[in-house]
């Protein structure tokens, strides 16, 4: 910008102040620490008009994540038109603005710079890669992020929340329930198939510290995203001779991975962590071998449960989205989005919807309770905001295509894991 433009706008800027000022009509007034302090008393930052609160959504709709994405973003949106019927939140409407970045980070990076200086946080960012890319950007902009995604290693920044367990934490709980049920013993092998990243490495601390502590041997096999065909894993693990399998991929190598060994004979329990399933898997060739072997293990319940705040919202997103199914995806995204909502109203309370202010309400917030799951705490960042999980398995009749089989709970021994860890 040339020394005219400037001394132009400079002299425009300062006329427009005069104006305002004389005539008494300005909604906000400049507060001292870089906000604004609207006619309502409540100061505002980035995102947050006199009558609007932006939020964002980075999700895949066209990438290995679409179902996700799509069932993440209609819930949030169910969620923002139900509180804009209530008269929105600290008297302003919730405008949800999504990008897709297909699951490719540098697509994830651009959209975030498009849309960083224009929303308050973001309620829903999918995928562990494209969080761990933004983290830098996300804590200097102080934008409280709920990513779908369940990496440990996302842990210990004050802005970014994982949101229930993280995927270590479940692996704990999938080797106690198959010591428990499956009878798996001391000595025994088990496989855990997972991808290469901070999800399936993630997966695969939990495993190999729940395994050690039950007297058990893991085998592990990383793979990529792009395999599809897990046959060479399964010839490997059945030539290990392992007792049961984890699986810390996507729906597409689970499917697989248990479709394989049920027609090789390898007929033995698979666990999966919650981003390995979707309903859809029912709809293949590969639906009696899933409902036959597979259990999920997740932070979240199943959308078939009697809790009532499940029951409520299943209602309601089957008659805004009468052609959509209801999956975990549903669940996870509108349990975000009220999460989110109720970190908005406790800073409008204290006076303040700038950034910092909504994380420190959030940070504050040590039972949180939407009814749609476990109560979560954020007054640690460092520590898994739930530490509870429930197990779960594939049912072709029932919604969502899936029922519980244990309700949340804490495997053995995951306190003491945590403070190894840390």
């Amino acid at each position: 910008m040339n020394t005219r433009n400037r001394t132009t706008r400079a002299a425009l800027a300062l006329s427009l102040a005069v104006l305002v000022a004389a005539t008494g009509c300005s909604s906000k007034a400049k507060s001292g620490d870089g906000g604004d302090t609207r006619a309502d008393g409540v100061r505002t930052g980035p995102g947050v008009t006199a009558d609007t609160i932006r939020l964002g959504a980075l999700t895949d709709l066209t990438g290995p994540y679409a179902t996700l994405g799509k069932s993440n973003v209609q819930a949030q949106q169910l969620w923002a038109d139900q509180v804009n019927a209530r008269g929105g939140i600290c008297h302003r409407k919730i405008e949800i603005v999504v990008k897709d970045h297909g699951y490719d980070v540098q697509k994830a990076v651009t959209a975030y710079a498009d849309i960083a200086s224009d929303v308050a946080a973001l309620p829903q960012v999918i995928g562990s890669s494209v969080v761990a890319a933004l983290l830098e950007d996300i804590e200097r902009d102080q934008m409280l992020t709920f990513p779908q995604a369940w990496s440990a290693s996302l842990l210990g920044k004050d802005a970014v929340q994982v949101l229930g367990t993280t995927y270590d934490v479940d692996t704990l709980a999938a080797v106690d329930y198959l010591t428990r049920t499956k009878g798996i013993r001391k000595g025994d092998k088990i496989g855990h198939v997972y991808f290469e990243g901070d999800y399936g490495d993630n997966a695969l601390e939990g495993s190999t510290w729940a395994a050690e502590q039950a007297g058990l041997t893991v085998v592990g096999r990383r793979i990529q995203a792009t395999d599809t065909d897990l046959s060479a894993q399964v010839a490997a693990l059945a030539k290990a001779g392992v007792k049961a399998v984890l699986i810390s991929a996507g729906p597409a190598q689970t499917a697989s991975l248990v479709g394989v060994a049920a027609a090789s004979g390898l007929k033995i329990p698979v666990v999966t962590n919650a981003p390995g399933y979707a309903p859809q898997l029912l709809k293949t060739q590969a639906a009696p071998a899933l409902v036959a072997m597979l259990s999920i293990v997740s932070a979240a319940p199943s959308v078939n449960s009697d809790l009532p705040g499940v029951k409520a919202m299943v209602a309601a997103y089957k008659k805004k989205y009468p052609d959509s199914s209801v999956d975990s995806g549903v669940l996870s995204g509108y349990n975000a989005a009220r999460l989110m909502g109720e970190d908005l109203k406790k800073a409008c309370g204290a006076g303040s919807l700038t950034r910092a202010e909504v994380i420190k309400a959030h940070r504050s917030q040590t039972h949180l309770d939407t009814g749609l799951g476990t109560p979560q705490n954020f007054s640690d960042p460092s520590r898994p905001a739930s530490l509870s999980t429930y197990v779960l398995k594939p049912d072709t009749k029932a919604l969502g295509g899936t029922v519980g089989v244990e309700d949340a709970h804490r495997a053995p021994g995951v306190e003491e894991y945590l403070e190894q860890r840390s």
